[in-house]
């Protein structure tokens, strides 16, 4: 069974290493990173890289695609190259899903149209002008289109698809094998929790992304 995971220029680490930490320990499971080329792919802030084991023109086919969002999938969403490459390979794929806004690449290509999807809240306008119905749930199962809400829901999703993948047992031997557990020391993780200054603090831009 073959994952594929596409890079860019501008993809956010834990959209893609999230998710690969699962895939990973799914029996007869072979994650492939992809870019543009073979070699290094820098994240959002460039501080950190992944490392492609092929070029995206060398894959045609595979099993699971899991597309990362990112802050560049807003200019990537007019890319035809990557568009129309995710469209293809979607076309021979049991199941296509994507984490963040991952989830506005695949809306590019129209696959979304018509279907409930998630994303990260900040982009769910852009979603919908996708003609996708924005849900404010963490994982949302269309069809074999999986997508996950912001960054860490990754996590949720492929542990979800894990289930669907190698069965109950499987998925939660490796919950417990990465030991996740979530327990956070606040209440801030969603749009509906988060207190009015911190929505302000994050919309202000205070955060470095």
């Amino acid at each position: 069974m073959r994952i594929v995971i596409p890079l860019y220029e501008g993809f956010t680490a834990l959209d893609a290493v999230g998710p690969y930490e699962v895939f990973r320990l799914v029996p007869g499971a072979e994650v492939v990173f992809a870019g543009p080329e073979p070699g290094p792919v820098r994240d959002a802030p460039g501080h950190l890289a992944l490392v492609a084991d092929v070029a995206l023109s060398a894959i045609d086919s595979c099993d699971v695609l899991l597309v990362p969002g990112g802050p560049a999938t807003r200019r990537l969403v007019h890319d035809d190259a990557l568009t129309g490459w995710i469209r293809r390979v979607h076309a021979t794929t049991a199941w296509t899903t994507s984490v963040c806004t991952g989830a506005l690449l695949l809306g590019a290509t129209g696959m979304l149209q018509g279907l409930r999807a998630t994303t990260h809240w900040a982009a769910a306008d852009v979603l919908e002008g996708f003609g996708a119905s924005y849900t404010a749930e963490r994982v949302v199962f269309q069809g074999k289109i999986v997508t996950a809400a912001g960054v860490s829901s990754g996590i949720d999703m492929a542990l979800a698809l894990a289930e669907r993948l190698a069965g109950r047992t499987v998925a939660e031997a490796i919950q417990l094998a990465i030991e996740y557990d979530p327990r956070p020391p606040f209440d801030s993780g969603s749009l509906t929790k988060a207190p009015q200054k911190v929505k302000d603090f994050v919309e202000s831009g205070g955060l470095r992304r």
